[in-house]
């Protein structure tokens, strides 16, 4: 898919850089108590490892506050705080290293408290991001618009963006979410045409696995789609890392991310002759360590199998206690099934060559 990207303005958080056309960078959250360093970092480094590229941490107390100039020591990623309520864990957190902070001004109290707040951002030239959702939607907007809805985000949005903007501060991210995905894109659509601040992109509260990546993959695509976007989430009730695999499969669907083993598998039917529902698994969990920009193929049947596999770049096809191994639409050789798995690594290991 070739999409114009909306160009917005620069942002850098961090050594890293969005916005401006800039790669859409990937982002989670971690799940651990931010005041236990340990398991923190640990968390994050996992992430990262995985393709994480900007990472944020709650900061619900000051202890938390003051484990950010530790865990930034020994992590590689950006770190972005999120607070609530107490403009005074926006101030500490940026003492402590913080790259970029998320805020939602409504809730942080007087404009002098978010002014409190700017003036240490501005400082220290640290990326405010605004994040609005439609559950903290104020009473006014709800009843100007009826009801929840897109209009009534992204006026909440840029009314928030304002009040940082009057303050002569500029270096801010948007984020405007909802866990109704049609609401979400009219929304990215609408603050899009408004203004060119870079936008975190996201549907809220998506829920647990499979639910959490349709809603997602639809209301991400969607909105990636008409090259609104500099920096993504997959929000779900799971895993961290579950985020960063379904973020980085998004991206490449669309186009807007090169890198990494693409793993096609048929559905299974009564030719299947192999165990082709755990041997597509083990394949997706093997090719994850590979930096290969190939397509592998995991095919059921020596029916199909070798017609199907002729667009990857390799390719398993599994017989009755055999299967076959196809490179370049070809078929290679003929291994034992059990052998499968550890032959098909083997031409991972072995690709450049």
């Amino acid at each position: 898919m070739n999409m114009t990207r909306k160009v917005t303005k620069t942002v850098q958080i961090g050594d890293r850089v969005i916005g401006g056309g800039n790669p859409i960078l990937i982002q989670s959250m971690t799940n651990t108590k931010t005041e236990n360093v340990k398991a923190t970092v640990d968390q994050i480094n996992r992430l990262a490892a995985c393709g994480c590229d900007i990472i944020r941490c709650a900061v619900p107390t000051m202890e938390a506050a003051m484990a950010l100039s530790e865990i930034k020591k020994q992590i590689s990623i950006p770190l972005v705080a999120d607070i609530h309520f107490d403009y005074r864990l926006a101030i500490a957190a940026m003492e402590q290293g913080a790259d970029k902070i998320r805020i939602n001004p409504g809730n942080i109290g007087s404009t002098e408290r978010v002014r409190a707040v700017v003036e240490v951002a501005k400082e220290r030239n640290i990326p405010i991001r605004v994040g609005v959702n439609s559950g903290s939607l104020e009473k006014n907007l709800v009843e100007k618009y009826h009801g929840v809805t897109a209009e009534g985000i992204v006026e909440s949005a840029l009314d928030k963006v304002k009040i940082i903007e009057d303050m002569g501060y500029d270096n801010l991210v948007i984020s405007i979410k909802s866990s109704d995905v049609l609401m979400c894109v009219k929304a990215h659509e609408l603050i899009a045409k408004q203004t060119n601040h870079p936008l975190h992109v996201g549907i809220t509260e998506a829920g647990t696995i499979i639910r959490g990546n349709i809603k997602s993959s639809i209301g991400l695509g969607l909105i990636l789609g008409q090259g609104i976007g500099d920096t993504i989430r997959v929000s779900l009730t799971g895993d961290p890392l579950e985020e960063i695999k379904s973020a980085k499969l998004i991206l490449r669907t669309l186009g807007l991310k090169q890198g990494g083993i693409e793993v096609v598998s048929c559905p299974t039917c009564g030719r299947t002759q192999i165990n082709l529902i755990e041997l597509a698994n083990q394949v997706e969990n093997l090719v994850e360590q590979y930096p290969l920009d190939i397509k592998v193929a995991v095919m059921g049947c020596v029916v199909n199998g070798p017609g199907e596999a002729k667009e990857a770049d390799l390719g398993v096809a599994g017989g009755i206690g055999e299967g076959l191994i196809i490179k370049h639409g070809e078929v290679y050789k003929k291994v034992p099934e059990e052998e499968l798995l550890s032959a098909l690594k083997y031409e991972l290991d072995h690709w450049s060559e």
